[in-house]
This record gives structure tokens, sequence and C-alpha cells, in this order.
């Protein structure tokens, strides 16, 4: 099933129209035309199977055939992790993140971080991307990157978690992860986290975890957390 994505739907619609540039590759690139199925998902777990009325270079238009409601999961996964030093690392972390099942992602700057912007744009494209390529019907939620500070004194709930290398007590993360759970788990940059930064994680009730015998890369690391959380799950089901 090829998958389309368009945030303005709603369950009460009877139908909508794609911008100029999504109806250009719909009707000229795939070659749709009046009469053929579009699947469509708005992110919010929602499914519309959909039939064009009107397919032309400039505007594609459909009506609403059914409306498919996603069972939400029973918990939530939430990364936060520094930017890479190279962009294209962390665009393949946040690709592969929304393939297998990631609800929340925010890029915080820590003490050794090499990169201090963030293009969200960009990356927001690459998540709405790789969303249709994995036929997935709810987005990730990209935050606005903030400091390691800001995102500390934030208040999450479930299991919070801090990754990092140093040579103190750490827990395993495969002993510590508990099913239908929600879970926040810091990424550090390429330096990691400063001993600062782990020891205000830790005043914060973060829990130091190890994510195995090897020293990982950022992006890594996140994708090794976020499927161990994923899997932790579906072997529940």
């Amino acid at each position: 099933m090829q998958l389309f994505y368009n945030p303005a739907i709603g369950q009460d619609q009877e139908g909508f129209s794609f911008d100029k540039e999504e109806s250009r590759h719909i009707v000229k690139v795939l070659r749709k035309k009046e009469g053929d199925k579009l699947y469509v998902t708005n992110g919010l777990g929602e499914l519309f199977e959909t039939e064009i009325t009107l397919a032309t270079d400039h505007k594609c238009q459909v009506k609403i055939i059914r409306v498919e409601h996603v069972q939400p999961k029973k918990y939530q996964l939430h990364l936060a992790v520094a930017p890479t030093k190279m962009n294209d690392r962390y665009e393949w972390f946040l690709e592969k993140a929304t393939e297998i099942g990631i609800d929340q992602i925010t890029p915080i700057f820590c003490d050794h971080s090499e990169r201090k912007n963030f293009n969200h744009e960009r990356m927001e494209k690459i998540i709405i991307s790789a969303l249709k390529q994995s036929n997935q019907y709810s987005l990730p939620r990209l935050n606005q990157a903030i400091t390691f500070k800001e995102f500390i004194q934030q208040k999450k709930e479930g299991l919070n978690l801090i990754a990092h290398c140093e040579e103190t007590q750490r827990k395993s993360l495969k002993e510590i992860l508990q099913p239908n759970t929600d879970v926040t788990l810091l990424i550090g940059p390429e330096g990691d986290f400063s001993s600062q930064e782990i020891e205000m994680a830790l005043k914060a009730d973060y829990i130091p975890v190890t994510l195995g015998q090897t020293r990982l890369r950022t992006e890594t690391a996140a994708l090794v957390g976020c499927h161990s959380v994923v899997f932790c799950n579906e072997q529940t089901n």
C-alpha cells in the first residue's frame, strides 16, 4: 500500500484536495486518475481510504470512503538526542527511529555538542517521508531544540533514563525496561554528556543506563535504545 500524508484531514470531512506539488506528483509521476483509490493518514492514528474525483496537474481532489482508527499504544517513547556533528547522521537516526516506532524526539544541546544549530523544517520532512514509507499512521512529534538543562527541568512521567559512558554504576537498559511504561531516554553527543550534566540528571531522578559493552556513536545509541523499548513491548502482545 502506498501511503500519503495530509495533516489537515478530519474524520468529519467528505473530501479534500492535495496541494499543487503533491497533486502533480500523484497525477503526473504516479499516473493516478479519477476513480483510483488513495490511502492517506493525518498522522494522528487515522487511515483514510479515498477515491480520486478530480485529477489534473494542479489539483488532485478525493472523496473519503472509509476511515480506520488505529489502536493507540500502551506506552510512549521519547528520545532526547544531541544533534550530531554531521547532519546526515541525525537524519538517518530520525528516519530509522520513525520506521521502528518512536513517539517523540527532542534535540538537546549539551556541553560537549559540536553542533549548536538544528534545521527543524528539514528534519520534519525526513520524519514525514519515513512515516509514509513505513506505512504508519502516527507522526512522531519533533520538538524544538533546547538545552540539556532546559530539558532536564521538564517533568516526565514513566521511566526517565540517561545513557552515558562514564565508568560509574549503571544499570543495563535491557534489565530495567518494563512493558506498557512510558520511557524518556537521553542520548548525548559524540563527546558524551559532561560529568555536570550526568549529575544534574541524577538529581532529577534519571536512572543511568548502559546500552552494551561497545562504545556507540550518538545515532547508533539512539537507535539501539529505540529498538530495545519497542522490542520489549512487542513481546507482550
